[in-house]
């Protein structure tokens, strides 16, 4: 609907009477285009949201991510891949085909600085009808250490959510990993580990009696950066400091410079895992 209305013409030739009708036909197909494009967005965001729940669907179906009668802890950092996977996984519960249910954790690390709004978590909890257990812990960072400050620190709060798994006879723990992240980790294992190794979607652990899950391993970094926009999630009050001077950031920038030499590399790095030719190695 095109609105090219010369107001000059308008306001010397005409008279009022037809003045007021331009104007008002003008403001009116204003409103019918904002209404269009309105529609439109969400319409977008609709397709989108289906699409994001069937990936993370597809993902538990290829896998057998999750079965009758589990009970999944979920690892909620506060960040827009644990708040979606949550939300995800307790509106998926909900459906009467689905017979497991869902509680979430949230590990609070003392002495690093960075700031988690726990009132919105325990409210975005209560809104979900998710039981919401806190834990506040101390972990030794030391920049200078041998390990990294963001592996020691994850390696304490994975144990307190182990640690709250068993109270509370969880058989689950589901993370937000995503797509991004697995690629992330096997350039990482590979430059510096000298192995083959990333984040697997289901990992057996203590003797199989337990398991971690991530059902967000289809999904994208943009997407579940997308699907918070979409639901508005509030962002954290202050981000770690030691987020930007890791590996994992600096992988993730090279990552980006090969997308320039191929457009799939994502999911080229992605399908490899999945298409190891072992007698082509040494």
């Amino acid at each position: 609907m095109s609105l090219g209305i010369d107001f000059y013409y308008i306001f010397v030739t005409l008279g009022k009477r037809q003045q007021i009708c331009y104007i008002f036909y003008y403001f009116a197909c204003r409103l019918v285009i904002a209404g269009q494009e309105i529609m439109e967005e969400k319409k977008k965001e609709k397709l989108f949201m289906r699409e994001f729940f069937r990936k993370a669907g597809k993902a538990i179906y290829d896998y057998e991510l999750i079965q009758d009668g589990d009970k999944i802890l979920v690892g909620v950092s506060g960040g827009k891949d644990s708040l979606a996977l949550l939300e995800v996984l307790a509106l998926r519960a909900r459906d009467p085909k689905q017979h497991y249910s869902v509680m979430a954790a949230h590990i609070a690390v003392e002495n690093v600085a960075y700031e988690v709004d726990g009132e919105y978590i325990l409210e975005f909890c209560n809104r979900l009808g998710v039981e919401l257990v806190q834990r506040t812990i101390q972990t030794t960072v030391h920049e200078d250490s041998d390990k990294p400050v963001c592996f020691v620190c994850s390696w304490h709060r994975r144990k307190m959510l182990f640690e709250i798994a068993k109270a509370y006879d969880c058989n689950k723990l589901a993370l937000g990993h995503h797509r991004d992240d697995a690629i992330e980790s096997l350039l990482m294992s590979m430059m510096f580990n000298g192995t083959i190794a990333s984040m697997p979607p289901k990992l057996d652990m203590f003797g199989q009696t337990f398991t971690l899950i991530r059902p967000f391993i289809y999904l994208t970094n943009d997407e579940t950066r997308q699907y918070a926009a979409h639901r508005n999630f509030k962002q954290q009050k202050k981000n770690c400091p030691y987020e930007r001077a890791t590996n994992r950031n600096a992988v993730a920038e090279i990552i980006r410079q090969m997308e320039t030499l191929s457009p799939h590399v994502r999911g080229n790095l992605f399908a490899a895992m999945k298409n190891i030719q072992s007698e082509y190695l040494p």
